[in-house]
């Protein structure tokens, strides 16, 4: 059966993402886990803090709890629900549960809006988004799960071949029977034989998929992603971070972290 995991840390923006990942679940008969993380204050050891470690996951695990109940009266008693504490840094916690369960993806909110939550998940979304090996879904504020009828697909059409999970994307598009959008962001004023290369063996890989290409032309590649998932009310985003060395990362900008950050609709890190 698939997992769907999700991480919270009770606060509204992650709430926000439960319910999401709640009714995705529902929607492709999978099973939820909920994942917190207990991290120690800084300086702990060193503060007269009466608070204990001890407490503070009894307190967490009463809230899990509560979670739990909350979800399994809105779903009806539909879905098969578990929960996971854990005390660790965050990313490390979620890396480990990942590699033992290996979920169908991993949930969580992009970030709050409240100054706060806007660091907090700001933080965790982009480096997991950038780092973590399991397809990772990052919620904005507000957005609910309704249905995935159009996903696209941002790509700069570069090393298709090697780049692209062809497989993820075939079982996303087929397990939502959703339409594949791909956005070229290159620009179409520009004639490249590569990108026409490129463009020519994406669609022979996706043949299966009938997949509709565009060209996002705007200067500022982010707005224009943006703007078109918004324009042509795409559900699901997906994005494929690439690694980069040392001199790449001085001066390569995090297009990942933007949209992340400033997407209306949820977006898929996918990585090869």
């Amino acid at each position: 059966m698939k997992t769907i995991l999700v991480a919270s840390d009770f606060s509204p923006a992650a709430f926000n993402a439960v319910n999401y990942a709640a009714d995705m679940a529902l929607s492709i008969n999978a099973k939820l886990l909920l994942l917190t993380v207990v991290q120690t204050p800084v300086g702990y050891s060193e503060l007269p803090i009466v608070v204990s470690l001890e407490d503070m996951l009894r307190s967490t695990e009463r809230d899990m709890k509560h979670l739990k109940y909350e979800l399994m009266l809105k779903t009806g008693n539909k879905l098969n629900i578990e929960t996971e504490v854990g005390m660790r840094a965050f990313y490390s916690e979620l890396k480990d549960v990942c590699e033992r369960v290996k979920p169908y993806a991993v949930v969580m909110g992009s970030q709050g809006k409240t100054a706060a939550e806007h660091i907090l998940f700001g933080t965790h979304a982009v480096h997991a988004m950038k780092n973590l090996a399991w397809p990772l879904i990052t919620v904005p504020p507000g957005t609910k799960f309704s249905a995935v009828k159009k996903i696209g697909l941002a790509s700069d059409l570069t090393e298709v071949v090697k780049t692209t999970p062809i497989e993820e994307i075939k079982m996303l598009v087929h397990d939502f029977n959703a339409e594949l959008h791909v956005l070229n962001t290159g620009k179409t004023e520009v004639f490249d034989a590569d990108i026409v290369f490129e463009s020519a063996l994406m669609q022979e890989m996706m043949m299966s998929l009938n997949p509709k290409f565009h060209f996002i032309s705007n200067g500022n590649t982010d707005e224009g992603i943006i703007k078109f998932t918004d324009e042509n009310k795409i559900d699901l985003l997906i994005v494929l971070p690439k690694r980069h060395n040392l001199f790449e990362q001085m001066f390569h900008k995090s297009h990942t972290k933007n949209l992340v950050l400033h997407s209306h609709v949820p977006v898929m890190a996918l990585h090869q």
